[in-house]
This record gives structure tokens, C-alpha cells and sequence, in this order.
């Protein structure tokens, strides 16, 4: 009888945490459980987009959910996330997670972000054996430091360095975008052969349909509003401020587009504070995830906003759920960048500069004012989810590799043992 596969997951986010890579490092992990692999997964405890603890959590706890094995280990946690307060966040998980005994798993995926602990994790497991070793890269680190400008120059040639060493000595990369493969292989050096493209899915499965009048006016929306909805994190790289100046543009033209910030993150403050004199702008924190879909239906267009110069680093998370509504996708993001390309690619939205804040309220107000193309965009979008961001695609696509790299190595192994 053949013994399941067992399969390691180290990364920083994991459920039950709602947005970033959290949602994708649990999908798969649940997935290959039922899949009867033996999965077991190294992780932080809940923190983000707030980037603080719900209290303070233990050491280290350890958990089964959804057939998964989850060890849970307290890291420090940045006082303002970025820079060497980042890293040193990402060196303390990598340290404690490495701490513990690994085991013999027959392969391991590191989640990158976070790099540095994915690099410490990664010469662990080189120590204790020859397990295969999976780079699961969500966002360039490299190229977020280029984009925004926060740390550019020789730090930012030390990061392309150590993000090519790990990439090129992992057994296989999977990355989440074609995008994001001609880089790693073009811009550092990996082996085409090595680099699979596994989109993310839309981790919002179809649910019972949403009574829209009821959720807006729960949340404060009135009928004649046009709401612009934003759910996830806050961060510098979403630029929100220019959000809130297209809202203080909505009050001054006697608009009736509302914009909607959901969620949290490092900026959040700072937001609130610009956005005093704006009442077209409403700020709603995390949200489980059923009042979140209910948010997400009873909006009328849902936003993607990024800082001007982002246009490689990341694709947003959001818009595998965003295209799951059948509402329109609204994109202000840099012309080229990895998110137009995505929204035009789809046909489910439209896209505006980054960082123009009236091009940003016209758009809206274009939507608005046209209802039938708002809908045919958002159906666009739910064929494009259906079509091309299969959960099930997905998942296939990882077992199969996990699968064709574990069997050499069992076979290799089990003919050196033979030999002895």
C-alpha cells in the first residue's frame, strides 16, 4: 500500500486571516488534505492587514483545521511595517519556525512574501535532508523595492540577490502570473524548466444571492448612490490616498458616487485623518467573511487602486474576488502594469491612471451613468473567473507537481537503499 504524500507548508499568513496570501497558503493546504495528502503547516499567528495580534497570543500553539496540522509561532510584529522593521518581523518567524523539528516530509512550499523566512526555511530544510523544495512566490520582493522607490539602490541589489539565489536553488518555483514568470526567469536567471504558472483562485466560492437592499442599508448606502467599493489591505502600495482625494472631488462637483474603503492596514490612520472633510468616502474595517460578500454584492463597482510606479511587483489578490460578483472592476493603476493587463485581459472593468484622482471620479461616474455596460462588464468578469482562475485547474496543477517531484525522489531513494 502506497503511504500519502506528506507535504510542509511554511509561510507568515494563513486562515483565519480573509485577504492577502492567507486565503491561497489555507485553499491549498485544505485541498491537498482532502486530496489525502499528510499536510502539516508552519504559520504566524493571525496579524494581518492590521498588522498588530487579537491579544497576546502563545509562543507557539498547535491546531488541526480541516484536516491540516497547523503550528502556530509568535514572530515580532513591525510598529510600522517596512524596512528593517519588516525584515526583522520576517527574520524572527523564519528563526522560530525553523526552531521546530521539520520532520520527513516528502516536499516542503515556502510562501513568498515573506523572503527572508522563506530563505532561512530554506536552508533548514537543505540541513535536514533532501525533501524537494517548492518557492511559492505571491510578489516579487525585487521588484516591489524598484516599483516603490521605499529602499532603492544597494539594498535594493541585495534583495534581487538573495530572491535569485533562492530561486534559483528551489527544486521548482510556482509563480501566480505569466508576468511574473518572464521575470524570474529573464531578470533572475531561474531555468525556464523550473517555473510553473498556477493562477490564484477565486477563494469565494458562489454563495446564496445577496438581498442588495437590505445589505446597503445596513452599511448606510442609499439607492440613488453609485458605491465604489475597495476591500483589502491598506498599504503604501495602494496609493489610497488618491481614492481620497477623488472623494473631496465627488463632495465639490455634488456627485453621488460614495467611495468605500473596507478593510485595514499600516495606512489606515493616515487615511482617516486626510479623509476628515470628505464624506463621500466611508471607512469599514475586516470583515468575516459573509458580511464581506455581502459588501462586496451590495456595491455597484469594485475597486483596484494602485500607487503610480507599481506595475510588476504583485497582482492583486482582490480581483479573483471582485470578478466572482458580476459586478465591474474599476482599475487605477499604471498603464502596462500586471493589473490592467489582467482587468482589460478579462473584460470585466475598465482602467485609469494611477494617481489621478479625477480620471478616477469620472470613471465612476461613467459606470454610473451607464448601467447596461456596468452589467455586461461584470458578467464579463464572472466567465473570465469561471473560464480561467478554476480553483480546480489549480489545484491539479500543484498536486501534479508536488507528485512528479516526490516520485523521483522516492524512486531514487528506495534504489539507493536497495544498493546498500
Amino acid at each position: 500500500m502506497t503511504t500519502p504524500l506528506s507535504v510542509l507548508l511554511i509561510g507568515m499568513n494563513y486562515t483565519p486571516e480573509t485577504t492577502g496570501i492567507a486565503p491561497y497558503s489555507a485553499g491549498l493546504a485544505e485541498e491537498l488534505a482532502r486530496r489525502g495528502f499528510r499536510v502539516r503547516a508552519l504559520t504566524a499567528h493571525p496579524h494581518y492587514p492590521q498588522w498588530r495580534f487579537d491579544g497576546e497570543p502563545p509562543r507557539r500553539s498547535r491546531e488541526s483545521r480541516a484536516g491540516v496540522v497547523v503550528e502556530r509561532f509568535r514572530h515580532r510584529l513591525p510598529s510600522k511595517p517596512g524596512g528593517l522593521a519588516r525584515a526583522a518581523s520576517e527574520i524572527s518567524f523564519g528563526l522560530a519556525s525553523s526552531l521546530t523539528r521539520l520532520g520527513r516530509p516528502d516536499a516542503i512550499v515556502l510562501v513568498s512574501p515573506a523572503l527572508l523566512s522563506s530563505a532561512i526555511a530554506f536552508l533548514r530544510a537543505r540541513l535536514s535532508g533532501r525533501a524537494p523544495v517548492v518557492v511559492w512566490v505571491q510578489d516579487l520582493y525585487s521588484l516591489g523595492l524598484r516599483e516603490l522607490s521605499e529602499r532603492p539602490g544597494r539594498l535594493a541589489q541585495a534583495v534581487a540577490a538573495l530572491e535569485g539565489w533562492l530561486l534559483r536553488r528551489a527544486d521548482a518555483v510556482v509563480v501566480i502570473h505569466e508576468r511574473f514568470r518572464d521575470t524570474v526567469v529573464h531578470e533572475l536567471g531561474v531555468a525556464p524548466s523550473a517555473v510553473t504558472v498556477v493562477r490564484n483562485w477565486s477563494h469565494l466560492e458562489d454563495g446564496e444571492p445577496v438581498d442588495r437592499a437590505a445589505a446597503r442599508a445596513e452599511l448606510g448606502w442609499t439607492d440613488d448612490e453609485f458605491v465604489v467599493l475597495h476591500a483589502g489591505n491598506m498599504g503604501v502600495k495602494q496609493g489610497l490616498e488618491n481614492v481620497v482625494e477623488s472623494a473631496k472631488l465627488a463632495v465639490a462637483h455634488g456627485s453621488r458616487i460614495r467611495f468605500v474603503l473596507l478593510g485595514d492596514g499600516n495606512q489606515r490612520r493616515e487615511l482617516e485623518r486626510a479623509a476628515v472633510d470628505a464624506p463621500a468616502l466611508q471607512m469599514l474595517g475586516s470583515l468575516p467573511d459573509a458580511e464581506f460578500r455581502r459588501a462586496l454584492a451590495a456595491a455597484d463597482a469594485l475597486l483596484v487602486n494602485e500607487k503610480p510606479g507599481v506595475a510588476g511587483m504583485a497582482v492583486p489578490s482582490k480581483l479573483t474576488s471582485y470578478f466572482s460578483t458580476g459586478l465591474p472592476v474599476l482599475a487605477a493603476t499604471d498603464a502596462g502594469s500586471v493589473t490592467e493587463s489582467e482587468v482589460l485581459l478579462s473584460g470585466g472593468g475598465v482602467s485609469v491612471a494611477a494617481g489621478d484622482p479625477r480620471a478616477l471620479l469620472e470613471a465612476a461616474e461613467a459606470l454610473s451613468s451607464d448601467p447596461e455596460r456596468a452589467a455586461e462588464l461584470g458578467l464579463a468578469g464572472q466567465r473570465f473567473r469561471r473560464e480561467r482562475l478554476s480553483s480546480h485547474a489549480s489545484f491539479n496543477t500543484y498536486a501534479q507537481l508536488l507528485q512528479g517531484l516526490t516520485r523521483g525522489r522516492r524512486t531514487a531513494t528506495s534504489t539507493g537503499s536497495g544498493n546498500d
